[in-house]
């Protein structure tokens, strides 16, 4: 009989428990509250039927005297079909542990430098500096004292027009270094107290991304992305909420302070979890295009000589396609960033645009090059895809064009092969498609070579 019961208290464990009240599952509640008589509340429902009480005590413990409860309104969960019940969820296999890191296991800046090279094209001053600044983070961190002296956190700030690469060479490094990256949008964060994220919820994203393993969070990165939208509003009699008082709320943050963080959620309540969380070995990554600050660095660099025989021509900076290379902490702080923010970023550093040749490169030589992805998938249906040298330069021509940087790439590319991903598929004697420059431009079509030919020419 004892093994007939547990062989049935087995099939119940493999099917969802319900809400008494709400009848939602766990899976989507979250951990239900267990009581006598097999019910199950979920915590929105305890915290509705606490809310609804008038008087004080501890009737709730009384089911009878529950307002919302009525003892015979509802099925009892343990009789509800099994045609009607949700199987569990299975759990994803556990992946391999990580092993941890150490001083010797660090890449060097030239080695991981050379992985970046792999990933991301061009931007060489960019990949260098990020290299160094990570080596020397992860020694700070893996070294609890270097003879007494205290190593400061190179917490970065990198400019750069849209479509340079930031937020992709983040992702990259992180990869490399296989620690938990957070990529959080400064663009939802407000002051305390206001609607929109805290200041916090950056680091929520973080505790997420390494499984909740505080431990392993303290050694993550974070980048935080559009930096310039928390500049400080110009011209503004209304409080700043989502300017400069952002700026004072990332300063313990960035700088290192133990945070109590919300677990699994993006602002704290009652309800939810709470943790202590230490930043002072979380690297921090600041990103932004700050647009028309080009403006602001020719003013100064014009300043420099504008009077007599040495005088710059007012329009020398004009043609400068890089001019933000030249961007210092001074442009910055006229831009509308508090020095203290920008204190505590002490890399500051910036991206290259983008020119034809560079998107040219873009498209063919990373290891997941987006013309590299299309090949793959018509190569598992056995086609052969292929690109002119013109075609390459006609989808970067469009490309800058549209003025967003590699981003726009894909747009293209997308445009392009809709109808040769469509029609592919139908005809099972395609063997090869050459992608040409006029397809590109919509004065001519791709070039189709069909199997047999294909066949005859390799046996000859």
């Amino acid at each position: 009989m004892d093994n007939d019961n547990n062989k049935d208290n087995n099939k119940d464990d493999n099917y969802e428990k319900y809400c008494y009240l709400c009848r939602r599952p766990e899976s989507a509640v979250g951990k239900l509250i267990y009581m006598p008589n097999n019910i199950n509340i979920c915590q929105d429902c305890m915290q509705k039927t606490f809310d609804s009480f008038s008087g004080g005590g501890m009737q709730f413990m009384d089911l009878s005297n529950m307002p919302n409860l009525n003892m015979n309104q509802f099925t009892p969960v343990n009789d509800i079909p099994k045609s009607q019940k949700v199987k569990k969820k299975k759990e994803k296999e556990k992946k391999k542990e990580e092993p941890e890191m150490t001083l010797s296991s660090i890449p060097a800046p030239h080695e991981m430098k050379a992985k970046l090279d792999e990933y991301v094209i061009g931007q060489e001053y960019a990949k260098k500096v990020i290299s160094v600044a990570v080596y020397n983070h992860y020694k700070r961190v893996l070294t609890d004292s270097m003879d007494d002296i205290e190593i400061e956190k190179s917490n970065m700030l990198m400019v750069g027009p849209t479509g340079s690469g930031k937020t992709y060479l983040v992702k990259t490094i992180a990869r490399i270094l296989n620690v938990p990256l957070a990529i959080t949008d400064a663009t939802t964060l407000t002051e305390a107290g206001y609607i929109g994220d805290d200041v916090e919820s950056v680091l929520s994203k973080l505790l997420a991304a390494a499984d909740n393993d505080v431990e392993k969070a303290e050694r993550g990165i974070v980048f935080i992305d559009e930096i310039d939208k928390i500049a400080k509003k110009r011209n503004t009699n209304s409080r700043d909420v989502s300017g400069e008082a952002v700026q004072q709320g990332l300063l313990k943050i960035l700088e290192g302070a133990d945070v109590e963080v919300p677990v699994g959620s993006g602002s704290k309540n009652a309800m939810v979890p709470l943790t202590t969380i230490n930043t002072r070995n979380i690297l921090f990554i600041c990103g932004g295009a700050f647009p028309d600050i080009e403006d602001i660095i020719k003013a100064r660099l014009n300043k420099q000589s504008s009077i007599g025989f040495r005088a710059d021509l007012k329009d020398k900076y004009d043609k400068d396609n890089n001019i933000l290379l030249k961007v210092n902490v001074e442009d910055l702080r006229e831009f509308g960033m508090i020095p203290e923010f920008l204190g505590r970023l002490p890399v500051l550093y910036a991206l290259e645009s983008l020119d034809e040749d560079m998107l040219v490169k873009i498209l063919k030589e990373p290891k997941n090059a987006i013309l590299k992805q299309y090949q793959k998938l018509l190569s598992l249906d056995g086609v052969d895809l292929r690109f002119n040298d013109g075609a390459y330069h006609a989808i970067a021509k469009k490309a800058m064009e549209k003025k967003t940087g590699a981003r726009a790439l894909r747009a293209i590319i997308e445009d392009f092969m809709l109808d040769i991903m469509y029609q592919i598929p139908r005809d099972d004697n395609i063997g090869r498609v050459t992608i040409t420059k006029e397809y590109i431009e919509g004065t001519g079509g791709p070039i189709l070579e069909m199997r047999g030919v294909l066949a005859l020419e390799a046996d000859s």
